[in-house]
């Protein structure tokens, strides 16, 4: 029926290519499920766009009935934003085809496409754009938020790669978003969030990558990890930025190339990925290997779609996830201390400490010209708590939000918005910097009455 949950809509089903959905639908819990177990929402319309007509005849018709705006790429975020109680989630999931033109090396991708479509797509053609180290991830979010992986190093944040964007504002018209057109919108969407309309479209430059890169890990025992660490933190931070390294802290999975002994004790992890010569990036993981004595590697020439994908099952849908971040100029002695104290407290199997090293062509940014302004990190932290049971809640969160506070004194300014929760939104101004007035007053040009609002944000000036 057109209008259970009290919404009639009759008449924008009239003009709607895409699919509809209230509580009644069959598949409505299946598709208002988001990636983080704890963002449980009931929205009263889903609004499955196939077209960017279909955004704007959603974002209209939310206009009409007073219903609050969510809006869904691939639903990843941690915050749960992507959905909202008893209003309308606008749902770009099926909106995801990504075109690789190679005369331009650009590649124009919807917004419901994953991370793991479009390194099909580049990879294809030996092209990579820097974005995130989990397939599953929504290109729009990681977007809009900055994006940081294992390419950043060389190639900088994933807004560095943007090269344009089609937006549809909350007033239905479309307009186009570069550094030439429309400029302040342009250099607000480059971190700022989904503050500002729904991006239909976006254009990036893709560079030369793989399609084998060096990869793989090296696992050493947690008792090992301050002196790893501490080596890892002098040496890194000398190589060439083809070359990354994240260190993961956590109890170790069953991976097949680990001792049964080892698994499930704690652990630190070397995550290596190298796009550089092969026999260098060997070289380089070698050093690594000669921190410690370690309980297992796996390293080697692989396809860097694999690469990407190799993480996907410590990250899979459904658990429940609680997360903190901070930036740091460095990894200091006592930073160290504090963190690793608290992950021999790791509270259940699947929680982790990692520091994502971002160094490089990020830090060659000045602070003004993005959104995502926190030009001086090297390091970004994520306190990942991650569990299955609501009955653990509690307990998880407590440990991850005592970790944050005890390492804030080591931290340096700025925070990346796609690692904050729903509560953090104080913290918003923070994160942005002294960029945060101009995107006050790009909010207010764009979007004056906050209708889209359930982001990190950035209420109007």
């Amino acid at each position: 029926m057109s209008r259970s949950n009290g919404v009639d809509l009759s008449q924008l089903r009239s003009q709607f290519a895409g699919e509809l959905l209230q509580s009644d639908a069959p598949n409505y819990d299946e598709v208002r499920a988001l990636w983080n177990a704890m963002a449980d929402k009931r929205p009263a319309v889903i609004a499955r766009c196939a077209n960017e007509a279909d955004i704007q005849a959603a974002l209209a018709f939310a206009r009409d009935e007073g219903l609050e705006i969510a809006i869904r790429g691939a639903g990843h975020n941690i915050a749960g934003n992507a959905s909202v109680d008893d209003g309308i989630m606008i749902d770009l999931s099926a909106m995801n085809a990504v075109e690789v033109d190679t005369s331009t090396n650009t590649v124009r991708v919807q917004p419901g496409a994953t991370l793991g479509q479009l390194d099909a797509a580049t990879q294809a053609h030996g092209l990579a754009v820097p974005v995130g180290i989990n397939s599953t991830t929504g290109i729009a979010g990681l977007t809009l938020g900055g994006g940081f992986g294992w390419l950043s190093r060389r190639f900088g944040m994933t807004v560095d790669a943007l090269r344009g964007a089609q937006v549809v504002t909350v007033d239905g018209e479309v307009v186009y978003a570069t550094e030439q057109d429309n400029p302040d919108l342009f250099w607000a969407l480059r971190g700022g969030g989904g503050n500002f309309g729904v991006i239909s479209r976006f254009d990036f430059e893709a560079y030369p990558v793989g399609p084998e890169v060096f990869a793989g890990l090296i696992v050493f025992p947690f008792e090992q990890a301050e002196s790893v660490l501490r080596q890892y933190r002098d040496w890194v931070l000398t190589t060439d930025t083809t070359f990354n390294a994240w260190v993961v802290l956590r109890h170790a999975p069953p991976l097949p190339f680990l001792d049964e002994s080892v698994h499930g004790t704690k652990v630190a992890v070397l995550a290596v990925c190298h796009s550089g010569d092969v026999a260098e990036g060997a070289k380089l993981a070698a050093t690594l290997e000669g921190f410690g004595t370690p309980v297992g590697s796996h390293l080697g020439p692989m396809p860097f779609v694999d690469w990407q994908q190799a993480f996907d099952p410590l990250l899979t849908a459904g658990a429940r996830n609680y997360w903190k971040t901070h930036n740091f100029t460095g990894l200091s002695d006592e930073m160290l201390t504090v963190a690793l104290d608290y992950a021999e407290q790791l509270p259940g199997p699947e929680c982790e400490v990692f520091f994502g090293l971002i160094a490089g062509v990020t830090n060659q940014v000045p602070t003004q010209a993005t959104a995502w302004g926190a030009r001086d990190a090297r390091f970004v932290m994520n306190v990942h708590a991650r569990w299955q049971s609501a009955a653990e809640d509690a307990r998880c969160i407590d440990w991850a939000r005592a970790l944050f506070r005890a390492t804030a004194p080591y931290a340096s300014a700025g925070a990346y918005v796609n690692f904050m929760t729903e509560e953090e939104g104080g913290r918003v101004e923070d994160a942005y910097l002294g960029n945060f007035e101009r995107l006050k007053q790009v909010k207010q040009q764009y979007d004056p009455n906050n209708l889209l609002h359930l982001n990190q944000n950035i209420r109007p000036d």
